[in-house]
């Protein structure tokens, strides 16, 4: 028998680290050739480790949520035959945790990659996340009496003067459950007094409403994979970036209208349309005159690279954590391919089986939070883009128009940008060239 250890690949692209984000063997366990060990994400992607030997585990490199640097050891088996170290040596070295001393690199678009298998360009299943860890033991919180159902029926309102109402108020106490003894049922000075009176006693007795008890646990969640990538994602961004929001009101009445209009006619044969594919093409027509915000910005080289092309990034929320699909080219598609193309790459993204290609390489990105979008928002930017296009919940708003008070579909733009390289009036005739376009949905299509 002999030792085999497994170290960590060389994946690549610069790849100096990597972390440890799921062990699908324990020491003890018996492996065939080919069979997955570890998965591991790197800055890109979440990649399967397959075995290249047969064996048996006698030790891992590291625990989940470690960081581990490319040639440190990762598995060591046992296995037929000579291995690949000698058991002297074996027995000198101990087991390297490989964890990474130098600092990481800088994380690059990790929301945007897709989950690889084996390191190759195939994707597969996200990872499911780690187990949280055990949560302390609660304390046991003292028990509270049901002091029994509500002493009126469901939409019965108790009869109390002001004065009543204000201190039961005041002292957490809902008149609901406090019998009056007053005409016709009334609550006075004296039922609540006596009430209360009530409740202490039952809480020096450890009885009181169950609605009311204190609760003690606590619950750790390790944050791994990709929702710390995510997590270090914003942090940068945040840390370099000088963010500025600027938030514009914008009539969507007509551009509504249209909508449905078109849905109508064409919706059978070409697809339905939401709002997002004609917010895409209004960004689209601006970038022709504001193209520096179709751009990236190397933060080391002081340089920033303008782009021609619209590749738009789609913040997407999914059940590993928001990704941000891209439609490349943006500009040779009309509001349908838009359309078809978004419901293409949502999909791929929320069942894990979008590729690398499919999640980097934006220019600009617009994020969305649909129905729930609220009235402002702040995005953050998509670090190394330097602009992002944020769309609130549209809503009917009163708006005078021509001298009358008119219903109207109102929604903000809210959009933030890279102050170091974008200024607030260029940005701001940025947001008012797209809310042309919407508020004048024609010009979507004549230009």
């Amino acid at each position: 028998m002999g030792i085999h250890v497994i170290k960590m690949p060389d994946l690549g692209e610069g790849i100096a680290e990597v972390e440890v984000v799921a062990w699908h063997v324990q020491p003890g366990d018996t492996v065939r050739e080919d069979q997955v060990l570890a998965d591991v994400m790197t800055d890109k992607a979440t990649v399967e480790i397959p075995s290249p030997v047969a064996g048996t585990i006698t030790s891992l490199g590291g625990a989940i949520g470690q960081s581990l640097a490319v040639g440190a050891e990762l598995i060591r088996l046992e296995v037929a035959g000579a291995g690949n170290v000698s058991a002297d040596k074996a027995r000198k070295e101990p087991v390297q945790s490989g964890a990474a001393t130098a600092p990481a690199e800088e994380v690059a678009e990790p929301q945007l990659e897709a989950v690889a298998a084996h390191a190759a360009e195939t994707s597969a299943p996200a990872v499911a996340p780690a187990k949280p860890a055990p949560a302390p033991a609660a304390k046991p919180a003292p028990a509270r009496a049901t002091s029994g159902a509500p002493l009126r029926a469901d939409g019965e309102k108790p009869l109390a003067p002001p004065a009543v109402r204000q201190r039961a108020w005041d002292l957490g106490v809902e008149l609901q459950f406090v019998p009056g003894s007053g005409p016709a049922g009334r609550i006075t000075h004296a039922d609540l007094d006596a009430h209360v009176a009530g409740r202490r006693g039952a809480a020096a007795n450890g009885a009181m409403d169950e609605r009311y008890a204190e609760q003690h646990g606590e619950h750790a969640t390790q944050i791994i994979g990709l929702r710390r990538k995510i997590a270090e994602k914003m942090q940068e961004a945040k840390r370099n970036i000088p963010h500025f929001t600027y938030v514009e009101e914008v009539d969507v009445t007509e551009l509504e209208a249209l909508r449905l209009q078109l849905n109508a006619r064409y919706g059978q044969e070409r697809g339905k349309l939401t709002l997002l594919p004609l917010l895409m093409r209004a960004v689209v027509l601006a970038l022709r005159s504001y193209p520096m915000m179709s751009a990236r910005y190397d933060d080391e080289a002081n340089t920033l690279t303008t782009y021609d092309a619209a590749h738009i990034g789609i913040a997407a929320q999914t059940e590993s954590g928001l990704m941000v699909p891209v439609v490349r080219h943006a500009e040779s598609r009309d509001p349908w391919s838009s359309a078809a193309e978004i419901a293409r790459l949502a999909e791929a993204a929320r069942s894990g089986k979008a590729t690398r290609d499919e999640l980097t390489g934006s220019t600009i990105t617009i994020t969305s939070l649909g129905a729930l979008g609220g009235i402002v928002t702040t995005p953050v930017i998509n670090r190394p883009e330097v602009a992002i296009v944020g769309v609130n919940r549209i809503v009917d708003r009163p708006v005078i128009r021509d001298g009358a008070m008119v219903a109207r579909k109102m929604m903000n733009l809210s959009s933030s940008f890279d102050h170091r390289v974008i200024d607030g009036m260029v940005a701001a005739q940025f947001v008012q060239s797209i809310r042309g376009y919407l508020e004048f949905p024609a010009t979507l299509f004549v230009e």
